[in-house]
């Protein structure tokens, strides 16, 4: 199974630095990794869903909406960097052929 988001999501861990959540593992790690005392029924709803797409009972990019709803209800849902990594274009040589 491809538990790949179609597009990842981006959550602040903390000041400074924001974790891409770009597959299904990575979301149950991110949210088993969240502080004990701060788990609510949000916290409790949206891994029971990244379970259950795991398990094959839910689509993935439901588990993926439940993130970024988890993301948003915590204040820490970022918006995508400005640039991605693919945009980036490598040189090539500028494109002339060796004469």
């Amino acid at each position: 199974m491809n538990a790949n988001f179609n597009r990842p999501v981006y959550l602040k861990e903390r000041e400074g630095l924001i974790r891409e959540i770009y597959s299904l593992a990575d979301a149950i790690d991110f949210l088993e990794d969240w502080p004990e005392n701060d788990r609510d029924l949000v916290h409790e709803a949206t891994l029971k869903t990244c379970y259950m797409a795991h398990d094959g009972h839910k689509p993935l990019e439901v588990a993926r909406d439940a993130v970024r709803a988890f993301g948003n209800k915590k204040g820490i849902l970022m918006k995508p960097p400005a640039v991605q990594p693919w945009m980036i274009r490598t040189p090539t040589g500028g494109g002339r052929v060796a004469p």
